[in-house]
């Protein structure tokens, strides 16, 4: 109860306290903050659900397949998985009261089979995985340099214009000197 009280009491001074941004008569409030923020995030999300539905229209189900081959191959749950399967076979083949369920004993030949089997199906498809993870990233840094380049181009249009103003000023003031001088 006393903390929203102070909420409000902080909000309200928050509202008192307003920005203007030089030039142009927008009061920056929490509330305008706030709307900016987002708007931007809506932005954000769609331009990242439009690389996303590119993305998985441009794909074959293959490549989706091998993305997600790669995603779960990489991953510290597929290490625990893989590490304590690796330790139930190596104990299951050398326990000497399983011997006769024993279907790789020591030097676990088969083992090193299904082991060479997996890198060697394994290693391919996280490769093509980061190749064409490589693609998309190229194709985000593009749109990147994109917007960067318009923000560039519309800097350089203010400075422009900032300095016509600039120009036009000592103009103004240069006119205004030789009133001073003529009265």
């Amino acid at each position: 109860m006393v903390q929203n009280i102070w909420k409000q009491i902080n909000f309200k001074k928050q509202e008192k306290k307003t920005k203007k941004i030089q030039g142009f008569d927008i009061d920056l409030n929490q509330e305008n903050l706030s709307r900016i923020d987002r708007l931007v995030d809506r932005y954000e999300t769609e331009i990242l659900n439009q690389l996303n539905s590119d993305y998985t229209q441009r794909t074959k189900w293959s490549d989706r397949i091998a993305d997600k081959i790669a995603q779960f191959g990489g991953s510290w749950k597929f290490i625990i998985w893989f590490g304590c399967t690796l330790a139930c076979w190596i104990l299951f083949n050398s326990i000497s009261f399983t011997k006769g369920f024993h279907f790789d004993s020591p030097p676990f030949i088969l083992l090193n089979l299904c082991l060479s089997f997996i890198a060697a199906f394994q290693a391919p498809v996280i490769m093509m995985s980061q190749n064409r993870q490589a693609l998309r990233d190229k194709h985000e840094s593009v749109i990147d340099f994109a917007i960067n380049y318009k923000a560039e181009q519309e800097i350089d249009d203010m400075q422009r214009r900032l300095g016509n103003i600039e120009s036009q000023l000592s103009e103004i003031k240069e006119l205004l000197k030789q009133q001073k001088k003529e009265m």
